[in-house]
């Protein structure tokens, strides 16, 4: 009972349990929508960011390609405007032209003897695009620093006479993304086209020039931008917006990443403090509940149970002597007034016991009176015009009504096999019952599973009569039982008969045996037309087993 009580303290809680943690699942579910909301954001903020430093410097590239001196390719000229703009712009180191064999031309600074750019990829695709190109992470050659290269033509009306090449300082563009500012465990990331990593926060000097792992690779290049989550190399599970270098006017590879566990940080706090909340609360009404159990409800439950057990025992005369307005106290005198009438409800129920015999005879005499008047309308309607269907007829009819005996005989609860089968067989065994033999255990059956049975006993009798081994002289019939699992197995096989053979079509017999069965027996049967004679078999479900009564040989109960 103690265990009971604590579980009504649990059914109680349970419905404040069940509010906090669909809460608690309601506001995680909302701060990760927030959060990937946040990280695609950022993840556009940046990008925005990077595209802005792009085309800034793609503009200035045309402008230089505008500039006179470059134009003409006047190389002391354009040495000295080249230098002079590269002196104004901060994110840049250098500027200069490059002619198609790969050699340098003029620039803002002056060049290492022997060097040449034709074997650089930027260069090797503006010759085939003829476009403006921004590259991959490249080691200059000119201030030996990390570059992003970016090259645009100069050309002469339709033809190409050089290539302007510059390139973005990759400490300026990582001063730009750390000066954004990142909250802590957050994390940015640009790469180029390789998936080398060009500016990264935090711990740039850990991941700038190294490539993105194999399992990111396909963000980079993937048709649109998205939200995943992901575990960085670094360890830390993150929730990752990423737009790719597919995206229009997008030519570098931009990730933000924000970490779970700093964004969740303030949720998981509020669930600690729920949850020792609900332990204290759990253990405070664990203890309230058995205190009050013991006192308000186990002390007046174990004085009613002794009382049952003495009255058990023989001593009726045992009360709880229980008085007052508490509903244990209301329970006592209750069950002490219905001590008193015990006897009186005892005598009632002797009483009623012998009305419901006599309802069950009289209802007994009613159905044969049923079955006698069916039979005589029977009789009067066709036993002239057909007189083998009436013989038919009044066969299954006397079957049926016999079988309601044995069934009514005990009172509708329960019939043995055998005695079901011998019922339905009495219209054909009269003079040649050594030619029938039952064979099989005892087996009760309800009242619903008796009936369909006597049926199809009867119509394969009737069948055996007329077509089987009943219609000759030495023909006989085996039937036999038995019971499985919750399960009857009945095999009726013939012997001794003329030859039978497979009907071309099913008449209202083989229809009746494959229907007389409810649902909820599940029964399934099969016919074999041997040469020899019929097998036909039948199996079908009762359930648990079912009480028998004890009947003596004239069907009187004992």
């Amino acid at each position: 009972m103690r265990l009971k009580l604590v579980a009504v303290a649990v059914a109680a809680l349970a419905p404040v349990v069940a509010m906090l943690v669909y809460n608690e699942v309601a506001l995680r579910h909302q701060r990760n929508e927030e959060v990937r909301a946040s990280a695609a954001q950022a993840a556009r903020q940046a990008s925005s960011e990077v595209e802005r430093i792009i085309e800034g410097l793609h503009a200035l590239l045309v402008s230089v390609a505008a500039m006179p001196s470059v134009q003409q390719i006047d190389v002391p000229a354009c040495n000295e405007a080249l230098k002079a703009v590269v002196e104004s712009i901060p994110n840049i180191r250098t500027i200069f032209v490059v002619g198609l064999d790969g050699r340098p031309v003029c620039g803002s600074m002056a060049f290492p003897e022997g060097v040449i750019f034709s074997d650089r990829d930027y260069f090797q695709q503006i010759l085939t695009t003829k476009a403006f190109v921004v590259g991959t992470y490249t080691q200059s050659r000119l201030v030996d620093r990390p570059v992003l290269p970016l090259a645009m033509p100069l050309m002469e009306g339709d033809a190409m006479k050089a290539v302007i090449v510059s390139g973005i300082r990759l400490d300026w563009l990582q001063n730009r993304v750390t000066e954004r500012g990142v909250a802590p465990g957050n994390a940015v990331t640009i790469a180029d086209g390789n998936g080398t990593i060009v500016a990264h926060v935090p711990s740039p000097e850990r991941f700038v020039g190294t490539v993105i792992p194999d399992a990111f690779q396909r963000l980079i290049h993937a048709d649109q931008p998205d939200v995943i989550d992901v575990i960085s190399p670094d360890g830390t599970e993150r929730i990752l917006g990423y737009r790719p270098i597919a995206l229009p006017s997008s030519p570098l590879y931009v990730s933000a990443g924000f970490a779970k566990e700093e964004a969740f940080a303030p949720i998981n706090r509020a669930t600690t403090m729920n949850a020792l909340a609900i332990i204290g609360g759990a253990l405070f009404a664990f203890l309230a509940a058995i205190f009050i159990g013991n006192r308000f409800i186990l002390l007046p439950i174990s004085r009613i149970a002794d009382v049952m057990e003495k009255w058990r025992s023989g001593q009726t005369t045992a009360r709880t002597g229980m008085k007052g307005s508490d509903e244990l106290d209301v329970v006592g005198a209750t069950f002490d007034r219905l001590l008193d009438e015990l006897d009186e409800r005892r005598r009632q129920n002797q009483e009623a016991e012998e009305e419901r015999s006599l309802l069950v005879r009289e209802l007994a005499h009613r159905v044969k009176n049923g079955f006698t008047l069916v039979q005589a309308i029977a009789r009067q309607t066709f036993s002239r015009s057909d007189p083998e269907r009436y013989n038919s007829f009044a066969e299954r009819l006397a079957a049926l009504a016999g079988t309601y005996d044995l069934i009514l005989s005990r009172e509708g609860s329960a019939s043995p096999v055998r005695e079901i089968v011998s019922a339905a067989l009495r219209a054909h065994v009269s003079s040649q019952a050594e030619r029938i033999r039952l064979d099989g255990p005892e087996v009760v059956l309800p009242a619903d599973i008796a009936l369909p049975l006597s049926l199809v006993v009867h119509e394969l009798a009737t069948n055996a009569t007329k077509y089987g081994s009943l219609g000759s002289e030495n023909g006989t019939v085996t039937i036999e039982w038995k019971r499985d699992d919750g399960r009857v197995l009945l095999v009726w096989t013939e012997a001794g008969g003329p030859p039978v053979s497979t009907p071309t079509k099913k008449g209202f017999g083989s229809v009746l045996i494959e229907r007389a069965f409810p649902s909820k027996a599940q029964a399934r049967s099969r016919s074999d037309y041997k040469p020899g004679g019929l097998v036909f078999e039948v199996i079908f479900l009762i359930g648990e087993p079912v009480a028998k009564a004890e009947v003596d040989p004239l069907g009187r109960d004992t």
